[in-house]
This record gives C-alpha cells, structure tokens and sequence, in this order.
C-alpha cells in the first residue's frame, strides 16, 4: 500500500467486479476511494478489504440516474481531499429482440449509460475545473462501437456514452481535464459471464475456456490507471483491450 495521497477518488458504479477492482488499485496507491452504487450495502465487504491494506474506502448508496446524489457524491468526495480521479462504470449490459425491447428497458439503459455518465462527467468536471486538473474515464463496451443483433438498447445508450465521452475531452483537455473512454471487447471473468456461457452453450463450453481467455478485472483496473498516470503530452482518449485470443 502506497504513503495516503491528498487526493481522492471516485468510482461510481462499484460493482463486485470491474468498480471493486477498480477502487481496489486507486487505494493501493494511496487514494481515498469513494465507492457509489444502487445498494450501497453491498459494499461492506470492499470497503473492510481496502481498510484492512491499510486503505481509505467511503461506500456510499447511490443512484447515478438521479442528479442530486450524483452531485452530493461528487461534493463529499471532493469535500476533505481534492477529487482527483472519476471513473463511470455502470453497466446495463441487456440483450432482447427489437420487437421484445420495451420503452422501459431502452429508456432504463439509456439512463444508466448515457445520462448518468453525462451527470458524473458534469459534476465532476465542475469541482476539477476550480483546481485546473483532473481525470475522468468512462467504461464502455464493443457495443460502443458498433451495434448487434438484439443490442439496440445498449449498443445506443454506448455510443451516447463515447460521444459525450469525446465531446469533453475536446471541451476539458486544453483546460488540464483528462477525459478517456475505455472499451472492453471481451467478456470480463465475473459469475454473471460465466452464466451466460453456460446458459448459451452448456457447461462443456464453460469448462473449456482457456486461461486469459476471459478478462481478469484487475487487468482493466490495471488499465485506468496506466490512463491516469499517462504524461499529458501524450493522453489516450480511446483505449480498446481484449485478451490475446479474443476475435476481432
């Protein structure tokens, strides 16, 4: 565990997967990690394992499509140590036929992806623009890129996300803000994955898969914050990961 940093970090979106590895690397550089998401108890556990590193972990319940908390977050985690670094990272990943997508569903992931990044990425740039510096990332997918079958709700909600992800870079780059969108083309190794592979073809399939055939999430973790440590003369605003086997 890194010397405690005058800085702090927030993730909104800490899962149990990708967000809590996420929180796991910024703490182990010595960061106060502000961890959100919808049932914040849930993130007990992550929090305990950050303190007993020697860690600082506030686990906070948090609904990112609400723009009061979202701004709440941000104040507080800005509020004892300058907020350094956000990171959006929910989710909404939902396959159904066009005809089965109901208003709720696209309207939902919409939501989630798209005007939640658009609340974090505001409120954060507003309270890292007063200091002159800054980084906020954003998760995105394949489907940020490209559209599928079966994937109009979120490959949408994605692209909205990329965009307004590229539209603030060029906004907050000259003014020291480091905006970057980060696409995972890969299935990440987490149970709902694993579930999914069977579900779709059977346990045989599920015992096949080779190792680093799925992404660790510690490897994107790994991945944000070679971002935020990159020398501003030379930014990333896209980076693209998959395993080494992954077809493209």
């Amino acid at each position: 565990m890194s010397a405690p940093r005058n800085a702090s970090v927030a993730v909104i979106g800490a899962g149990d997967f990708i967000g809590a590895a996420i929180a796991k690397r910024f703490a182990a550089e010595g960061y106060r990690v502000f961890a959100g998401r919808r049932n914040g108890e849930k993130l007990a556990p992550l929090a305990d394992e950050i303190a007993k590193a020697g860690g600082r972990c506030e686990a906070r319940t948090l609904d990112a499509r609400v723009e009061s908390e979202v701004a709440a977050f941000i104040d507080e985690a800005n509020r004892d140590q300058p907020l350094e670094v956000c990171i959006y990272n929910v989710g909404g990943n939902v396959r159904f036929p066009l005809l089965e997508t109901t208003e709720r569903v696209f309207r939902k992931v919409w939501e989630m992806c798209t005007y939640g990044a658009f609340l974090a990425g505001r409120e954060a740039a507003r309270v890292m623009l007063a200091r002159g510096q800054g980084s906020i990332f954003f998760t995105g997918a394949t489907a940020s890129l490209r559209g599928g079958a079966g994937y109009a709700a979120f490959a949408s909600a994605k692209a909205g996300m990329r965009n307004l992800a590229q539209s603030m870079a060029r906004e907050l780059g000259p003014k020291n803000i480091h905006v970057a969108h980060l696409v995972i083309d890969a299935g990440v190794d987490t149970a709902f994955v694993r579930e999914r592979i069977k579900a779709a073809a059977g346990e045989a399939a599920l015992q096949s898969l080779k190792p680093d055939q799925l992404m660790n999430p510690q490897s994107v973790a790994n991945a944000y914050w070679a971002l935020h440590t990159q020398s501003r003369d030379a930014w990333t605003f896209e980076l693209d990961i998959r395993p080494y086997m992954e077809n493209w």
